[in-house]
C-alpha cells in the first residue's frame, strides 16, 4: 500500500508571500560587450540604432528610461556631453561620454535623418515612425543578444550600468564624480552602490593571502 503523499501547504489569509528572489549584480567583461555588440543583427538602421543604445547605456551609465527620453538636442557630441532632463526623481543632471560610445552614436544619426517625415521632437532612438523605442523592447532584446553572444551570465539595461560604474570605480575615477555620473542625490548613496556591485576592497584583501 503506498503512503499517500501530504498535501501542499498553503499559506493562510494573512501570511506574507515568500520575498521574491533578488540576483546579484554581474557586470560585463569587455570582450562580452565586445561580443553582445557584435550579436546585434537586423535591416541595417535598426541594427545601427540598437548598437548605439547599447553602446549609449554602457559608456554613460544611465538608466533605461532616461536613456530613451533623450532628443538629439540633449547630445552634445563636441563636449562630450548628455543632458538628462527626465531623470529619477524628476530631477536633471548633466554627465560624460566618450567618444567611442559617440562614434557608434553617429552611425545610428545618418539613419536616423534619413527617415522621412520623422517629426521634429522624435527621441533620439527611436522607430521609423518617430515613437520611442520602448523600455519593453529593449528587455526583450538584451537577453536574447547575450544568449547570441554566448554570454552565461544575465544581460539586461542595468546590468550595463553596473557595468560603467564598476569601471570607472577600477580606474580610479573620483567616487563625487560616479555619483554625479549615476545621478545619486547622496554620495553615501554611490559608495553602497559600489559595494554591492564590485566590493573591491574585500575581494583585495582576501587576495592578497598567501597560501
Amino acid at each position: 500500500m503506498e503512503t499517500p503523499v501530504p498535501a501542499p501547504i498553503r499559506p493562510s489569509a494573512g501570511s506574507k508571500s515568500a520575498p521574491r528572489r533578488r540576483f546579484l549584480p554581474e557586470v560585463l567583461t569587455e570582450a562580452e560587450l565586445r561580443s553582445l555588440l557584435a550579436a546585434v543583427g537586423g535591416p541595417p538602421a535598426s541594427k545601427a540604432r540598437n548598437r548605439a543604445l547599447i553602446a549609449f547605456l554602457y559608456r554613460s551609465g544611465l538608466r533605461i528610461a532616461e536613456a530613451l527620453a533623450l532628443r538629439p538636442k540633449d547630445v552634445d557630441t563636441s563636449a562630450c556631453s548628455v543632458r538628462v532632463l527626465f531623470a529619477k526623481g524628476g530631477g536633471a543632471r548633466t554627465v560624460g561620454i566618450d567618444p567611442g560610445a559617440l562614434a557608434f552614436l553617429s552611425e545610428w544619426v545618418v539613419y536616423r535623418d534619413r527617415i522621412a517625415g520623422l517629426p521634429a521632437d522624435a527621441p533620439l532612438f527611436c522607430s521609423a515612425s518617430g515613437r520611442a523605442v520602448t523600455t519593453a523592447y529593449v528587455r526583450r532584446l538584451l537577453p536574447e543578444l547575450g544568449r547570441r553572444a554566448g554570454i552565461a551570465k544575465r544581460v539586461h539595461a542595468h546590468g550595463l550600468r553596473h557595468t560603467h560604474a564598476a569601471e570607472l570605480r577600477s580606474e580610479g575615477v573620483d567616487i563625487g564624480i560616479i555619483s554625479k555620473q549615476l545621478g545619486h542625490r547622496s554620495i553615501l548613496t554611490t559608495i553602497r552602490y559600489l559595494d554591492h556591485i564590485a566590493p573591491t576592497a574585500v575581494i583585495e584583501a582576501v587576495a592578497k593571502r598567501v597560501w
